[in-house]
Order: structure tokens, then C-alpha cells, then sequence
């Protein structure tokens, strides 16, 4: 009989506070730009909107789609999200829809094609793809969260830039890019196809979002094409200080409930759980350290996408079951992130699953393990622990001890309760 460890949970302090109105802040910014001096009455233009789960996302594509129709522009929304939604224009229109980016909702159509227009072969020797549709409009804007990668590093990760080359690249672009990235840096890759891009693809605004460590929208900043570069170097800084993070720097065991396609582009943030650099494990100077990760199911917004799921050691077998085979390795090929698409040792029941992960942590008797447990890489205020990290939770200013020390709880049928990360104990 395995004599599994005591959890309690804890609530972490958000670094920064929620904007108290998303739209009016839209609006606020955009009106800082003075759109009129560029954009005449009767334009088109086109709002790129990806594939990523962002906190008020509809709200905000809203309140863009508004501010251009007080100028008498004509907006349309263009899916910027590479190979996702199995690189089709069905599925990037359905994983909008999804997150409530509806026509009805943000009152103009969806545009969701996935032919690009080539606009220029760049002397690194690729081509410069960009959505048919964006390109074919008067102006374009992009909207994207600004956070750091789950691969890259450098001075600009993922937000407006990388959406103007991969999102907007479409399939075809996102292929291409990501082959130059294997012999080229990241970094030098994004500053060639983005200044190509603002010269010759119509931006006129982009607009960047940053979320507080509790998945909320905290700041929203409207930028021109000329800043656009310099602002989201900024704002990426501003995103690593705010980014949402573990409670604890070293682990036996991490769960994490679901993974997804719209929670981060390898379905949990590589990044916060220490396997950016390596697979199977943290870098030497990469933090936290988690000797086995357990993911219990993919989410439905995630469309049967389950890249990212090869980076952990451990899921659910109903993960694998909702695994689209199919969508799972055009994503992997497309961003040549192959191990992403690997198969984790599965398990029927979270009980089987936990104990032979209990039996893998070394010397320390299960009781003592380090586990913690969450709902996903974007919710993290608040977090499972197990008896191991009471102490030092009980000395930490920045956490909060919502509840005693109590059992594991398996159902009758040897699993974990699928809402119990979802509610305030």
C-alpha cells in the first residue's frame, strides 16, 4: 500500500493588478495613435487574431473592431495562428469561434483562408509569406499577448512580431520559417521577415497584451509600426517580471490537469516548468527543476491538438484518446518541434499513474515527495502542495495557506477529481 503525501493549497500574490475595464482601455490607447491621419473612410482593414487562450480576448477584438468602424473603416478578422487548427481554414475559424470571437460578437466577418501572398525573397534565401487576405487590405492590425516562448530566447519571443511572421505566415510561412530558424537564430529571423513585413504588408497598428501572473489582463498598450519594435522589447520585459510562475523552485512531481493549443503553443508553458532548453529535463541554470511531469487530460479547445504532450513523462490514457493523430503532426513538422509530438507513458487512473511516479522519486520515502499540483500553466494562483513545502510556505510573505493538511482523494474509480484545481477550498 503506497502511503501517499499530504497536500494542502496556497494562493500566490498577483504582481500586478487587472485592468478595471478592458475596452475602454482599448479604445484609449487606439485614440493615442490618431488611426484618422491614416486611415480614410471605407478602408479595409485586417485584424490578425491568434490562436492563443488571452484572458477578455473577444472583448478586445471587439473594442478594436469598434474604434475602426468610429472611423468608417470596414475591419474584418483574419486567423494569425501558422498550422494551427490542422492547417485549415475550418479549424482556424473554429478555434476562434471558440474563444467567443464570433462575427455576431465583434460585429464584422472572419476571413479565414489560408493562401499567402509571397512578398519578398529575403537574402537569408526563404520567402516572405503573408495571409492573402491581410495582404490584400488597406491596413492591417495585429493582437497579440506579448510573453516569452516556450523555445526561443532573446530580446523579442512570442507577440506582435511573431505574429506577423508565423501567425500571418500561415501554414506555408510557418513551414519556412521555422526551417531558417534551424540554421539561423530566432532572433535574426523575426527582425528580417518583421521589418519586410511593416515596409511592405500595411501595418498600421499593432496592439500588445500582458497578463499578470493570475492570467488578467494588466496592461494594454496601442503601438505604431515605427515603435512597434521597441515597445515589444519593452513589454516583453514587463511580461517576464509579471509572468505567472510555480510557488516552488524544485519538485518530484508536477500534474497539471489539462494542456492545450490554447493555453500555450506546446499545450503547457515549457518555459514555467523548466523543459525550455532540454527535453526531459531542466538546463543546468534553468529553473524549477521537476523530476516527472503528469498531464491528466487536453482540453476541447485545443481540437484534439496535443503537441507539448511529449515533453512530460506521464498522462491519463484519456489524453491520448482525444489526441488528434493527424492535427498533432502537422503542428509538430510545421514548427519542426517533433518531441512535442511524442507519447507519454499512459495510465488509465490518476491513482495507478501517481503511485508509479512515487515509486521513480529516489530515496525519499512517497510521503515526503515534492508534488505540487495545478489546473494549467496560465492558473496559477493557486496550487496543490504537498506536506514537504509547508514549512517554507508558511515563512513566504508572497503565499497564502488556504487549507489544512489532508489526503490525496481518489474516487472510486481511482482518480482525481477533475474540478477540484478549478475552486477556491
Amino acid at each position: 500500500m503506497v502511503d501517499y503525501p499530504l497536500v494542502f493549497r496556497l494562493r500566490q500574490q498577483p504582481p500586478a493588478p487587472p485592468i478595471a475595464n478592458v475596452p475602454d482601455e482599448v479604445e484609449n490607447q487606439l485614440s493615442q495613435l490618431a488611426l484618422e491621419n491614416k486611415i480614410q473612410p471605407g478602408q479595409s482593414v485586417a485584424i490578425g487574431v491568434g490562436s492563443r487562450g488571452i484572458a477578455n480576448l473577444k472583448f478586445i477584438v471587439k473594442a478594436i473592431v469598434a474604434h475602426l468602424k468610429r472611423l468608417e473603416a470596414q475591419p474584418f478578422i483574419v486567423p494569425a495562428m501558422g498550422s494551427h487548427g490542422g492547417g485549415t481554414a475550418a479549424g482556424q475559424q473554429e478555434i476562434l469561434e471558440s474563444y467567443g470571437v464570433t462575427e455576431s460578437f465583434c460585429g464584422c466577418p472572419i476571413r479565414a483562408g489560408m493562401k499567402t501572398v509571397i512578398v519578398c525573397q529575403v537574402s537569408e534565401g526563404f520567402p516572405v509569406h503573408f495571409a492573402a487576405e491581410a495582404y490584400a487590405a488597406d491596413h492591417v492590425v495585429v493582437c497579440n499577448r506579448i510573453k516569452t516562448h516556450t523555445q526561443f530566447v532573446g530580446d523579442v519571443e512570442s507577440g506582435l512580431m511573431k505574429m506577423m511572421l508565423i501567425g500571418l505566415g500561415k501554414q506555408e510561412g510557418a513551414k519556412v520559417y521555422h526551417r531558417a530558424i534551424k540554421d539561423y537564430s530566432f532572433g535574426q529571423i523575426v527582425r528580417r521577415v518583421t521589418a519586410e513585413v511593416l515596409k511592405k504588408c500595411s501595418i498600421v497598428a499593432g496592439v500588445g497584451i500582458v497578463e499578470n501572473g493570475a492570467c488578467q489582463t494588466a496592461l494594454i498598450e496601442a503601438v505604431s509600426p515605427e515603435q512597434l519594435v521597441e515597445r515589444e522589447q519593452a513589454l516583453l520585459t514587463q511580461a517576464k517580471q509579471w509572468m505567472a510562475r510555480l510557488p516552488f523552485n524544485l519538485a518530484d512531481i508536477l500534474l497539471i490537469d489539462e494542456i492545450g493549443k490554447n493555453i500555450s503553443g506546446t499545450g503547457f508553458d515549457s518555459s514555467l516548468v523548466g523543459r525550455k532548453y532540454l527535453v526531459h529535463q531542466a538546463a543546468d541554470q534553468e529553473y524549477p527543476k521537476i523530476k516527472m511531469i503528469a498531464l491528466r487530460d487536453l482540453t476541447e479547445q485545443s481540437h484534439g491538438n496535443a503537441e507539448g504532450a511529449g515533453l512530460a513523462e506521464f498522462c491519463r490514457t484519456r489524453l491520448l484518446e482525444k489526441k488528434d493523430v493527424q492535427v498533432t503532426r502537422v503542428n509538430a513538422v510545421t514548427s519542426g518541434h517533433l518531441s512535442g509530438a511524442m507519447v507519454p507513458l499512459d495510465y488509465p487512473t490518476d491513482q495507478e499513474m501517481v503511485e508509479v511516479m512515487l515509486g521513480q522519486i529516489g530515496l525519499r520515502a512517497p510521503a515526503d515527495a515534492k508534488l505540487m499540483w495545478i489546473r494549467n500553466t496560465r492558473e496559477l494562483s493557486e496550487v496543490e502542495c504537498s506536506a514537504a513545502y509547508l514549512p517554507e510556505a508558511r515563512e513566504r510573505d508572497d503565499l497564502t495557506i488556504l487549507s489544512d493538511l489532508r489526503p490525496l482523494h481518489f474516487d472510486a474509480s481511482g482518480n482525481l477529481s477533475d474540478q477540484h484545481m478549478n475552486a477556491t477550498t
